[in-house]
């Protein structure tokens, strides 16, 4: 079989007209055919022109010296795999020019076969593709400068696809998650979000997507260590020069402080409006006897301390006034004041109240809420009527004093809390801890600094003053004036002992100025309870003595019971819900004979 070449020159000998190699000559691409082996054999004119050799220069496989050398290795694989299997053969290398430059040739390979389907020669070409790889170059420069821009900004950066896909997230972005790239642009975008706020965040992403409208939302986003934090999300789409959108730029700027302040306002506006309507028993205290002195003198010296404050006294005396009295003249006056009636709330919902909830916690729990304590954040939460607490509150509450810090119910994230709290209670707490109601741990935290408000016939010499400023608080309420005070109501009302102390004085005299018609202010002696009055409360002896029989009976019931067993499931301390060395302790301080309790 005769080669191309000298076919060729047959060709021109003969003078007939030109034949294909003619013609191939004449074309301005670089051509060039090779054997079923990859044995190159032609190459046109304009091939020989370009790198300056003649045709026996690049016969056979000396054509891979004007390759350039680092491409060399892997064209030549990559053309014998294409030659081995019969597949099209693809590929960029650069060839040297006859002046020595090396340009990016994009070169293309295709088999002929004979009828019996087997490769007789293979047919190629090669363009010049420089000014495309030095614009893809220049792609690639200016989008690992973009990269570095990107990486260098503080603000978390990326890059998304039309499709919503990921194309690149800036270290700062990476750093925060503590993900690798990969890792970023494969997870779900669900990652990225507080489950709390995915679904919204979805749609107003979605929502953008379908307009091409850029969008700013407010969203949490996970820290490295699962906090999470607030962020702003910027989407921004870029459009080429017909205005197409081609990507998505996302900036997301870290606003927790921002929120955190946000946050705090809300909830002091939160329990101001819970405030603003309660009416207290009065607007300012009231008297100048001594005792009440006395106890003034104790709020001036605790109120900048801000120590623990445990008020006692009987209901109606006024322990919310002297509370926030404290937290008007301390240093947390600027900030809320949040009142809890412990036992106005149901047991079961006590903890919820107090530490708020995560949604789901419970039935109805359609919503995370937050409690008492993050609602006076930075100011004083009073706890009244604090001996109603149960047991299991009582254990988070010491908590909150001890480590300043509790968990929502449903919760496993500790929230940390800088809240001043002032206890009250009307009830005989060392009673209630001698009878194992209320802890002894946490009784003795709360009693860092006791206040005890003496009852209203301690003060008889400031009930004169109380009667005239209810009557001129609830005068110009209804519209009425009142020249002077029935001698016999003053009486009446300065030898009453009043059970119900401030709080009953308050009520009557309300009620007084309601129905009295003349300017002469009376009182309505049948208004005033008739039953006998103790002049002091049960001694608090007395109480503890009382309820130390209680609890000994209900234990040597349940010992009974146990035929005299304290530990194991069918044991006392079992049945009776306590540990068993609480349990051991209790017999011991109640001086109970267990073993004349055991089965004989």
């Amino acid at each position: 079989m005769h080669t191309m070449a000298s076919s060729k020159h047959d060709s021109e000998r003969s003078g007939d007209a030109p034949d294909v190699h003619q013609i191939i000559d004449s074309v301005p691409a670089l051509i060039s055919t090779s054997r079923p082996d990859g044995h190159l054999d032609f190459f046109n004119q304009t091939w020989l022109n370009f790198v300056g050799h003649s045709l026996d220069d690049l016969m056979g496989w000396k054509w891979t010296a004007a390759i350039h050398p680092t491409d060399v290795e892997k064209m030549v694989e990559s053309l014998r795999k294409a030659h081995a299997t019969g597949e099209k053969f693809e590929y960029e290398a650069r060839v040297r020019r006859a002046d020595g430059v090396y340009r990016w040739m994009l070169h293309r390979s295709i088999p002929r076969r004979d009828d019996s389907g087997n490769i007789v020669r293979w047919f190629a070409s090669s363009i010049d593709i420089e000014d495309r790889k030095r614009a893809e170059e220049m792609l690639r420069q200016s989008e690992a400068d973009l990269r570095q821009i990107l990486d260098d900004a503080p603000q978390h950066m990326a890059v998304l696809g039309t499709d919503r896909s990921r194309l690149y997230l800036n270290q700062s972005a990476l750093d925060y998650y503590g993900w690798s790239l990969e890792r970023s642009l494969a997870c779900p975008a669900s990652d990225f979000y507080h489950p709390e706020e995915w679904e919204q965040v979805n749609r107003e992403i979605q929502n953008a997507y379908s307009t091409g409208s850029q969008i700013e939302f407010e969203a949490r986003t996970p820290r490295r260590d699962g906090v999470y934090r607030w962020f702003l999300f910027r989407f921004k789409p870029l459009r080429d020069e017909q205005g197409r959108i081609t990507r998505w730029i996302v900036a997301t700027f870290d606003i927790e402080d921002r929120k955190r302040e946000e946050e705090r306002l809300q909830n002091e506006n939160v329990a101001l409006r819970e405030e603003i309507d309660k009416a207290s028993m009065f607007e300012e205290i009231v008297g100048s006897s001594a005792v009440l002195r006395a106890v003034l003198s104790r709020v001036a010296k605790v109120a900048p301390a801000d120590s623990t404050v445990l008020i006692t006294g009987e209901t109606g005396t006024g322990k919310e006034l002297i509370a926030r009295a404290i937290h008007k003249r301390s240093r947390r006056s600027s900030r809320a004041f949040v009142s809890v009636n412990c036992a106005a709330i149901p047991r079961d919902l006590i903890a919820s109240e107090l530490f708020g909830h995560e949604k789901g916690a419970f039935t109805g729990a359609t919503q995370r809420h937050l409690g008492r304590f993050e609602l006076a954040e930075g100011g004083t939460i009073f706890l009244d009527e604090i001996a109603e607490l149960p047991a299991e509150t009582q254990v988070a509450l010491l908590r909150v004093l001890q480590e300043r810090e509790f968990e929502r119910v449903g919760g496993d994230r500790t929230i940390r809390c800088e809240v001043r709290v002032i206890a009250a209670t009307n009830r005989d707490l060392p009673a209630t801890v001698a009878a194992g109601i209320f802890r002894s741990d946490l009784f003795y935290r709360l009693n860092v600094f006791p206040i005890e408000m003496p009852p209203l016939r301690k003060r008889k010499e400031d009930i004169p003053l109380l009667i005239q400023y209810f009557i001129d608080r609830y005068a110009r309420k209804s519209g009425k004036s009142f020249k002077r005070v029935s001698r016999r109501s003053l009486d009446l009302l300065q030898s009453y002992p009043w059970p119900g102390n401030i709080r009953e004085l308050q009520n009557v005299i309300e009620r007084s100025v309601i129905v009295c018609e003349s300017e002469n202010f009376s009182v309505d002696e049948s208004w005033l309870t008739s039953q006998p009055l103790a002049t002091e409360p049960k001694s608090q002896v007395g109480l503890a003595q009382m309820l130390a029989a209680q609890e000994k009976e209900t234990i040597e019931a349940a010992l009974r019971e146990c035929g005299g067993r304290v530990s194991g499931p069918s044991g006392a301390a079992a049945r009776l819900d306590m540990p068993r060395s609480t349990l051991e302790s209790k017999i011991r301080s109640l001086k109970i004979d267990k073993n004349r309790l055991k089965i004989t």
